[in-house]
């Protein structure tokens, strides 16, 4: 069993400087907070009435509750995943073990939850907790909806002075009866307590702030058993055996399938009522302002190791099954609780309470727990969860859930409901509706629902419709497409767009999609989502935009990346950070905005190493004056990363080259002007008589600007040569040098080549250099230029 021993998160040992609370020192081990001792007390005075009421819907003994809800606040408070979840016997656990007690009798029940509790350690080790959270939430809710529905009937009979029956249909049908012989006692007191639980929460100002620190359940049973007591009433009342005649756990007596059957329920219904508790106590105390160190997120599968010890300790010592339990849960957290302590301390004053307060426990009238009960039941069916399952189109799967629990069982309305959720969700998959309309010149056809291979051929009738050349924007209004359809869309997607027209794809809200490179680009696609940025806005948006600070942009974009692209690269990243950095080139550019280096290469995390300044600059060695940045980057990449190639990229409209150009000698050496001399070699090049200027796929370059741009690319390749270590690998051809320009304009790169082996053509053949043929790498974006 040591496999199956929980990683601790709550109560692991503190690492000194990692921000959690410091070992006590010796003798002082365990200390219990104030905020946990009011805690548990205010969950004690909400447990012990709803334990015994809970008992009694049952059918089980009283005590059985209290013995629940002792193991569960001492067994699953110390053991459990969830630190403020409480757990004890759960009004959703009432109509399944009812049944159990009126098919197998109470030993073999107490039998069947031990068996249940050993089933949910199996889950806890098989460490499958949040495959339950799978299960669609109506379901969950209709199954708790019908446990609701069947409390609320059988406790109004006991309400009413009567005895419920044991099936729903059957209490339906004795209801006319019942009403017709009415008990006024029990239906006076019943009626007290109901009013009390209603009218308690409400009372205004500071009398009802106070009043409030007493739960309402305990309020509303005591001032019941006061007025029962007071007026002399003849009730039937909490009867608790001596603790020597309590029934314990038996060996199961049975049908083999019908066992299985049941335990299998137990486990259902309390390990998901318990999950879906442990998650929902992360959600209440995420809210809460002051939250302290000791409370951490849920650990789900030591939550169902922590459930299944329980129901074996209850089981075993003839208590009802246990499973977290919601309102308990929410008075914790209220109250204040801060570790796992408040909850095993409840569990504590129930057994205090189960020893000492026999005789004034034995006051209570079962009218009064009985309506306190058939309460909890009504608030099981949610007009919350109605309304939500309703907006999210499935409350035929809580329809059907709910009357399944109601009229068949507890096990078969839950498996009818996950079989409408499946039929559902197959026929939404399957179900799509495509439009085509033509507004103000421009086809709109909208995809509504999932598209799938099913919808393939109404898809493609559809965009069939568009005339050649016309402009269309297609809305996906769906979350789900596959590959069959998406091959459809992507292929007639690129043969409408050969033909000249604009094609938009867009989600339901009319925000563009960005298309994946297709299948003739190179497989390195870009890592960055760039296309949605606000160069693909309308220039107004921008203008707008301008006055918008920074770190807005930087979190939205820190943002986008982690919505958007942190999925797709952190396995490659994790990779890198294992293996270490190996990239295969040195690229050096300039620091202009416009260049992204992962965009115009289709490079990926890993490809480049990438060295940026302002001008895209190589200083020769020994020049930069106590800045050796550059210089030490190319050692490094060079001798340590071992590149097989450096590129040097400029691009056009440099910053840099119009100052080298513009500025006029002399003046303030401002650090600027002093970093834009190691770019003079260039200026001296551009106009030295023996050299040409080069040519962009046989044009001349537009301006002077444009010349330099082109001429610092070829210098700055002379002075990476000077380097000794570029010198020497270039010696033993382990190294390539590359130059290339990037018309930012165009979005078009170019690599610059020596001309039939000449590194420089004479100035009196400039004329009559001819257009060099492109090659076939323009197919990919990429033109080659003539120096």
């Amino acid at each position: 069993m040591s496999a199956c021993v929980p990683t601790r998160t709550t109560d692991s040992a503190p690492t000194p400087g990692a921000g959690t609370p410091q070992a006590p020192p010796p003798g002082r081990r365990f200390r219990i907070a104030g905020a946990d001792l009011s805690a548990s007390i205010a969950v004690f005075l909400i447990a012990l009435p709803l334990s015994l009421g809970i008992a009694l819907a049952t059918g089980a003994p009283l005590q059985a509750g209290l013995v629940a809800a002792a193991v569960g606040g001492i067994v699953a408070g110390r053991l459990g995943g969830s630190p403020l979840q409480v757990s004890g016997p759960a009004a959703g656990l009432t109509v399944v073990t009812a049944d159990l007690i009126q098919r197998y009798g109470w030993r073999t029940t107490c039998a069947i939850t031990v068996l249940a509790g050993l089933a949910q350690l199996g889950l806890g080790c098989l460490r499958v907790a949040r495959t339950a959270l799978a299960v669609s939430p109506a379901v969950v809710h209709g199954m708790l909806a019908g446990i609701g529905v069947t409390i609320a009937v059988a406790q109004l009979h006991i309400v009413l002075g009567g005895t419920p029956q044991s099936a729903v249909v059957d209490n339906l049908r004795a209801l006319p009866a019942q009403l017709a012989d009415l008990h006024p006692a029990a239906l006076s007191i019943s009626l007290l307590t109901l009013a009390v639980l209603l009218l308690w929460p409400r009372i205004p100002g500071r009398a009802g702030r106070v009043a409030r620190a007493v739960p309402a359940a305990l309020v509303s049973v005591a001032l019941a058993t006061g007025v029962a007591s007071a007026a002399g009433l003849r009730l039937d009342r909490v009867e608790l055996p001596s603790w020597r005649s309590h029934a314990l756990v038996g060996l199961p007596e049975g049908p083999v399938l019908g066992l299985v059957a049941a335990v299998l329920t137990i486990t259902l219904v309390c390990s998901v009522q318990s999950l879906l508790g442990a998650v929902a106590v992360d959600k209440l105390v995420s809210k809460q302002r002051d939250l302290h160190a000791d409370v951490r997120r849920s650990d789900l599968n030591r939550e169902l190791l922590g459930q299944g010890s329980a129901n074996i300790v209850s089981g075993a010592l003839g208590g009802l099954p246990v499973a977290g339990v919601a309102v308990r849960t929410v008075a914790n957290v209220r109250a204040g609780a801060v570790s796992r302590n408040s909850t095993m301390l409840h569990g504590v004053w129930v057994v205090l309470a189960a020893l000492l307060l026999v005789p004034a426990l034995e006051l209570i009238p079962l009218a009064a727990l009985a309506a306190l009960v058939m309460a909890v039941g009504i608030q099981m069916v949610s007009l919350n969860h109605i309304r939500t399952i309703t907006r999210h189109r499935e409350i035929l799967v809580y329809a059907v859930t709910t009357v399944g629990v109601v009229f068949l069982n507890v096990l078969q309305g839950v498996a009818l409901g996950v079989a409408v959720a499946v039929a559902v969700a197959l026929h939404r998959l399957a179900r799509t509706r495509i439009t085509h309309e033509v507004r103000d010149g421009v086809h709109h056809v909208r995809a509504r629902g999932q598209l799938t291979f099913l919808a393939v051929p109404r898809l493609s009738r559809t965009l069939h419709l568009v005339p050649h050349g016309e402009d269309v924007v297609v809305e996906l209004d769906g979350s789900f497409m596959d590959h069959a359809a998406y091959e459809s869309l992507q292929c007639w997607q690129e043969e409408h767009a050969a033909h000249g027209a604009r094609v938009e794809i867009t989600g339901r809200d009319g925000t563009r999609i960005a298309e994946p490179a297709s299948a003739s680009h190179s497989c390195c696609r870009p890592w960055t989502p760039w296309r949605n940025h606000h160069c693909d806005r309308p220039q107004e948006e921008q203008d707008t935009g301008r006055g918008r600070p920074s770190a807005h942009q930087l979190a939205s974009g820190i943002s986008a990346f982690q919505r958007d692209t942190a999925p797709h690269v952190r396995g490659e990243l994790a990779r890198l950070a294992r293996e270490g950095q190996q990239p295969a080139q040195l690229f050096l550019t300039c620091a202009d905005s416009r260049v992204v280096t992962s965009m115009i290469t289709s490079s990926g995390p890993g490809d480049l190493f990438v060295v940026r300044n302002v001008g895209n600059l190589v200083p020769l060695p020994g020049a930069e004056s106590g800045d050796d940045s550059v210089g030490a980057a190319i050692e490094y990449a060079v001798d340590v990363l071992k590149v097989r190639s450096i590129t040097v990229c400029g691009h056009s409209g440099c910053g840099a080259m119009q100052a080298l150009l513009n500025t006029p000698p002399g003046g303030a050496q401002t650090p600027l002007r002093r970093w834009l001399r190691h770019g003079l070699p260039s200026l001296e090049r551009l106009g030295a008589q023996d050299k040409a200027w080069a040519r962009l796929s046989g044009r001349a370059p537009a301006d002077a600007v444009e010349q330099l741009c082109l001429t610092n690319v070829v210098q700055q390749l002379e002075h990476l040569k000077a380097h000794e270590a570029v010198a020497r690998r270039l010696a033993d051809g382990e190294l390539e040098l590359h130059g290339m320009y990037f018309h930012v304009a165009e979005a078009q790169a170019y690599l610059l080549t020596e001309t039939d082996g000449a590194e420089y053509l004479p100035d009196e053949v400039f004329d009559q250099v001819e257009p060099m043929a492109l090659v076939e790498a323009e197919q990919a974006g990429t033109r080659q230029a003539n120096t």
